[in-house]
């Protein structure tokens, strides 16, 4: 099920990715913008910020908002960006309702609970109550101690094990897609084994009433850690190839953008008007609001979509490893983002822009790559750990560790702000080579130029 998710995926990114260079080629078939053209362009772009005083983003950012607005609008309006949106939708809604529906087409299952120490009348009951809930069939097997009880469990004699009424124990846990043990099942036992603990607490009597709805499950153990093929790993999945489609979108339509203010010869115009680093900061702060916006939908159509069908799929840490991704979207992509600038100010032609964008994507591949590889695994090693806190690797390899468990929340907050402040000097560095190299024509314009040369 697993590989059928990442299949549809990958198929939708193929999807969109080849309408995107469709939409390039038919964009550079235009004839370019003369500077009448760009002057009008510029005109109705002043007069369109006296109008549009109730947007809040151009109101409070001034210049800055007024080409952020720009962007925004120009992507929305685009059918890449539509077709796209809809493309990631029903690839997410499709992550999560398909096991669902698998779930639902199987009939009852048998569950084999090993039993350890006596069990009362009315934990037995809980447990066939549980079971019916979630349309099980239980049968009982007695263990003479908890070593007998784990080799059933290794053996598969046994499916969970009740030890002593106080604890739920396993072989795997049972989200692993090689544990017989249904995961509703095990929770709902370890749920009402805890109502039963606090009943005897309270001995039935009025004033400790309460302490029945203070209880908590009983621990949930696991003899061994998740198998190769966890289904849990598979939101992780999910999100890191959306990540890396965004990623790779936004920061393309950055570095495109820029090659066809410069050819067209609209940034002179626009130049004009706003000081360089206005212009470039509205750019990537524009086209970063679509991202989250289209990033924030995908997230809460998948939170939504999974609480109305009762899927399996997002419960426990998924939640936390999508919104993980979601933050490192965002911190990867203001990274990204001035890296991609800097290098479209450089060039003029589409060509040029294809030489530049497979050099500058290759940290995105092999990050993304990598942290498949791992994910899959489940097991990061020591140089995976350090790549997890290197800004241009940190969004993918960050992320898996959340997904995997093996993040605390200072080391996440550490990676962060480490990626914060490099996002702050490549911010510096990159407007310097935007501000000297977008008004210089007549070729692409070589790193070295722009770094010892001013533009003239």
């Amino acid at each position: 099920m697993r590989t059928v998710l990442i299949v549809v995926a990958i198929a939708a990114l193929v999807v969109v990715r080849f309408a995107m260079r469709a939409d390039h080629r038919r964009r550079a078939s235009r004839p370019a913008v003369g500077l009448a053209d760009a002057a009008a362009n510029a005109s109705q772009l002043a007069a369109r910020a006296q109008r549009s005083r109730w947007n809040a983003l151009e109101a409070a950012l001034g210049d800055v908002g007024l080409v952020a607005g720009r962007e925004i609008r120009e992507r929305l309006r685009g059918r890449i960006f539509r077709v796209g949106t809809i493309i990631m939708l029903l690839a997410v809604g499709a992550a999560v309702v398909i096991p669902t529906l698998h779930k639902g087409s199987s009939g009852p299952t048998l569950q084999k609970v090993g039993i350890v120490g006596t069990v009362s009348p009315v934990t037995r009951e809980l447990v066939l109550a549980a079971a019916q809930a979630n349309k099980d069939n239980v049968q009982f097997v007695p263990e003479a101690s908890v070593v007998a009880a784990k080799r059933d469990l290794k053996s598969g004699a046994s499916y969970f094990s009740i030890i002593d009424s106080r604890e739920v124990l396993l072989y795997q846990p049972a989200t692993a897609s090689s544990s017989p043990a249904d995961p509703g099942l095990v929770d709902s036992v370890a749920e009402y084994l805890g109502v039963v603990i606090a009943y005897r607490k309270a001995h039935l009597t009025p004033a400790q009433a309460a302490t029945v709805t203070n209880s908590r499950s009983v621990p949930i153990r696991a003899l061994v850690g998740s198998s190769k093929g966890a289904n849990s790993n598979t939101p992780s999945i999910i999100g890191i190839v959306l990540l890396f489609y965004m990623l790779t979108q936004y920061c393309t339509w950055i570095l495109i953008g820029v090659m066809q203010e410069k050819s067209s010869r609209v940034v002179e115009v626009l130049l004009a008007m706003v000081r360089p680093i206005q212009l470039l900061g509205g750019k990537v702060l524009g086209i970063g609001l679509v991202a989250l916006g289209q990033a924030l939908l995908l997230v809460g159509f998948a939170l939504a979509l999974g609480a109305a069908v009762g899927s399996d799929l997002l419960k426990g840490s998924a939640p936390l490893a999508l919104l993980a991704e979601l933050a490192w979207l965002v911190l990867g992509y203001a990274f990204y983002c001035w890296v991609y600038a800097a290098a479209g100010s450089t060039a003029e032609r589409q060509d040029q822009v294809q030489t530049l964008a497979l050099p500058l994507s290759i940290p995105i591949l092999f990050s993304y790559i990598y942290s498949i590889t791992v994910l899959s695994s489940g097991t990061p090693n020591a140089f995976f750990d350090v790549l997890a806190y290197l800004p241009p690797t940190a969004p993918f390899c960050m992320s898996v560790l959340v997904g995997l468990g093996k993040a605390t929340w200072w080391e996440f907050l550490a990676s962060a702000l480490i990626s914060i402040a490099a996002t702050a000097g490549m911010a510096i560095f990159a407007s310097q080579i935007y501000r000297r190299a977008v008004l210089r024509t007549g070729g692409r314009v070589g790193l070295r130029d722009v770094l010892y040369r001013r533009a003239g």
